[in-house]
């Protein structure tokens, strides 16, 4: 697919209210949760895990590059996880931070490794944290198809709407913008009870 129709499926129109993206009741649960992610992720598993796909330099969405400062589209370093549950892929991150910002903005980043970025930023005391923007992506989507691809889902006939939610954070003078698009199985997802003392 070329054309006006094929751009069309590779933007995303981001809004600050979940209404705008008419997200069923569960899926905006999923969106609209306050406090870490991950910590929410591992309420709901008995075994959770960050999987990097990738940390390196790359090109930046036209939307991102908006989102954290810069004129256009330009080099930043990105950082691609999934999070799985239990084994199961339940969340694509994306993050994006401009070049320009030092090791001293974001002095942990660089050497997270398999380690969750949001038991960084929520226990970071000079981390602000911007309002939620919410969207529906297709999946012709850049984010949706590295997701897909990273979980192996199989292709189907009648792909469906997928659901993103993103946050700028700050600190000092460096931008940290970060994209969760939540895949289905999420919604599978139930609380684990806390294991009881036998004492």
């Amino acid at each position: 697919m070329s054309g006006p129709r094929a751009a069309s499926l590779r933007q995303a129109r981001w809004h600050r209210h979940v209404g705008a993206v008419n997200a069923p009741f569960d899926v905006a649960a999923w969106l609209t949760a306050g406090g870490s992610l991950t910590a929410r992720l591992i309420a709901h598993s008995r075994a959770f895990r960050v999987q990097r796909l990738h940390q390196n330099t790359a090109l930046c969405l036209a939307d991102e590059a908006r989102a954290i400062g810069m004129a256009g589209r330009g080099r930043v370093l990105e950082r691609e996880v999934l999070l799985r549950c239990d084994g199961n892929p339940v969340v694509f991150a994306h993050t994006v931070v401009p070049l320009s910002d030092s090791a001293s903005d974001w002095p942990l980043f660089g050497g997270l490794g398999e380690r969750s970025l949001g038991s960084t930023l929520f226990y970071d005391p000079l981390v602000r944290r911007g309002q939620l923007e919410f969207a529906r992506l297709r999946a012709g989507h850049p984010l949706v198809r590295r997701a897909l691809v990273a979980a192996g889902a199989p292709a189907t006939p009648h792909p469906p709407v997928y659901y993103a939610r993103r946050c700028l954070y700050r600190r000092h003078q460096g931008s940290l913008l970060v994209t969760e698009v939540f895949l289905p199985p999420v919604l599978s997802l139930l609380p684990v009870p806390p294991i009881k003392n036998a004492n």
